[in-house]
C-alpha cells in the first residue's frame, strides 16, 4: 500500500481499517467502458456517504448521459467520520434519487439534498440495506477489502450485476476463484500501472513511486470486479514463445509446465501450464480454459500447498491450458 510491499493492506484487513476513497478519474477511467449497461437501471453504491463519495457524483452528474431510472447510496454509520468538513456520517442515511430539480441548465447540489436515516447502522449486511439492494439492477461501489468474500457472496446470492474495486489477491481466496473459473466474474479495464491513490484515514503514505500524490495511501495491484460484458475479456492474447523443455520446467507436485510471466506462455503448447494470478488481466475465456489454483487443483501431489520447482514453493499460479 504504502510501501512497495502490502503491509499495510494486510493491517487494514485486520483492524478492519479498510475505508479507502476512490478518484473521481479512477471512476470515470473505468465507467467509460461499461455506458451500454446503465440504460433504464438502477444503480446502488451501497458503501458510499451519499452527500462525499465520488461514485455517487459520478453516476449523479451523469444520470441522464446514462438515461439511469434511479440511483441509490447508503451509508454505514462510521464512514467518512472526521475526514470532511461539510459532513460526518455518524448516522447512517442514503440517498434515492430519480432525476428531481435537474434541467437542461440546472445540476442540483447533492450536497444540500437531505438524505434519509436508517433506523439500523447502514452495513449492506442490514435488512433495510438488503432490501434497497433488491430493487437495484446494478451495484457500483468500492467495498471494504476486509469483507469483500462477504460482498461478493451477497451480491451473487442476490443475482446483481455489479462493477467494484478489489485487491488482487482475492483472486486467490477459494470462492472467489471459484466464480473466475465458472465465469460469473472477471477482471475489469484496471487502473493504470495497477496502482491507485486513496484517500485512507489511518495510514501515512510512504510511497515513492514517482506518480505518488501527495495526501493519498497508493495501493498496487488493485483491479475492478465485475460481470457487466466487456469486449476486453474477448480480445486475443497474441503469443510468440515456443515450447522448449529447458525453459519450462515441470512442477515437482503437479503435471504442468511453470510459466513465470504470462507473455512467455508458448503458444505451441497444449498441456496444462501455470501462470501468475496477473494473467487474469489478460484472460480470455474462448483462448484459454482455466483448469484450477494451485492449492486447491485436482491433481496436486501436496494438497493445500502451492506450486513446487525444485523443492520451492512459488507464488499463487493458476493452471491453464488452451481452447483448441
Amino acid at each position: 500500500m504504502a510501501k512497495a510491499s502490502n503491509s499495510n493492506l494486510h493491517t487494514a484487513k485486520n483492524k478492519k481499517n479498510d475505508e479507502f476513497y476512490t478518484q473521481l478519474t479512477d471512476i470515470e477511467n473505468e465507467l467509460k467502458h461499461y455506458k451500454q449497461h446503465f440504460t433504464g437501471k438502477t444503480v446502488l453504491c451501497n458503501c458510499d456517504d451519499p452527500r462525499e463519495s465520488n461514485f455517487v457524483k459520478y453516476f449523479f452528474d451523469h444520470f441522464y448521459t446514462l438515461r439511469l431510472k434511479r440511483l441509490i447510496a447508503t451509508c454505514y454509520k462510521n464512514s467518512s467520520v472526521d475526514l470532511f468538513s461539510t459532513h460526518t456520517a455518524k448516522q447512517s442515511v442514503w440517498l434515492d434519487y430519480t432525476g428531481e430539480g435537474r434541467t437542461d441548465d440546472v445540476n442540483p447540489d447533492r450536497r444540500k439534498m437531505k438524505p434519509k436515516t436508517f433506523k439500523g447502522d447502514g452495513d449492506f449486511r442490514s435488512l433495510e440495506c438488503i432490501e434497497l439492494l433488491k430493487q437495484a439492477d446494478i451495484v457500483c461501489t468500492n467495498p471494504p477489502f476486509s469483507l469483500f468474500r462477504e460482498y461478493v457472496a451477497q451480491l451473487v446470492d442476490y443475482d446483481k450485476r455489479f462493477l467494484i474495486i478489489g485487491h488482487q489477491n482475492a483472486i486467490t481466496y477459494k470462492e472467489i476463484f471459484k466464480l473466475i473459473k465458472e465465469n460469473k466474474i472477471w477482471l475489469g479495464y484496471g487502473f493504470t500501472g495497477g496502482a491507485a491513490h486513496f484517500i485512507n484515514l489511518h495510514y501515512e503514505d510512504y510511497a515513492t513511486a514517482s506518480n505518488h500524490k501527495e495526501g493519498m495511501i497508493r495501493v498496487s495491484g488493485v483491479h475492478w470486479f465485475t460481470n457487466l460484458e466487456t469486449s476486453k475479456r474477448h480480445e486475443k492474447l497474441e503469443l510468440y514463445k515456443k515450447y522448449n523443455p529447458a525453459e519450462y520446467p515441470k512442477y515437482d507436485n503437479y503435471d504442468a509446465i511453470e510459466v513465470s510471466k504470462t507473455t512467455n506462455i508458448p503458444m505451441d503448447y497444449d498441456g496444462v501450464m501455470g501462470v501468475p494470478i496477473t494473467f487474469l488481466d489478460k484472460y480470455n475465456p474462448e483462448q484459454f480454459e482455466i483448469i484450477g489454483l494451485d492449492r486447491y487443483v485436482v491433481g496436486n501431489r501436496t494438497p493445500n500447498k502451492r506450486m513446487q520447482l525444485d523443492g520451492r514453493e512459488l507464488y499463487a499460479r493458476i493452471l491453464i491450458r488452451y481452447q483448441r
